[in-house]
């Protein structure tokens, strides 16, 4: 791992406060994750990943965007691991270096549906635009 990768898995356990070194890869969090056909990467990986560093490849990826941060993966997890959590620090950190939200408030007329709750347009635009 070289010092951008240690600088960037540093910052990203600093934010999220989860260590990734408990995860025994056992993919409880995985397999109970409501978004899991819509993510390139499923919570377990995602742990994997933050552990090796691979926190460029991550930050690139869409899953990112689609976990619901619905917590279900924290709840299963029998280490304590919280990849939720961790990939809440990753999206952040993408946000804070790039300045690059993934939801701007201009473009939310154009999503609305009119079955979807306002707690979710509401969510959504907390969870993006930080």
């Amino acid at each position: 791992m070289n010092e951008a990768q240690k600088d960037q898995l540093e910052t990203v356990v600093r934010i999220s406060g989860v260590d990734p070194k408990k995860c025994m890869v056992c993919g409880k969090c995985s397999g109970t994750c409501p978004a899991y056909d819509e993510m390139e990467y499923h919570p377990h990986q995602f742990v994997a990943m933050v552990r090796k560093g691979q926190i460029d490849k991550l930050a690139k990826s869409e899953s990112i965007w689609r976990c619901l941060s619905c917590f279900a993966c924290v709840e299963r997890c029998p280490r304590s691991v919280e990849p939720a959590k961790l990939i809440e620090a990753v999206r952040l950190m993408v946000i804070r270096e790039q300045g690059a939200n993934h939801l701007k408030v201009t473009k939310i007329p154009e999503i609305l549906d009119d079955e979807m709750p306002q707690q979710a347009i509401t969510s959504a635009l907390r969870k993006y635009n930080k």
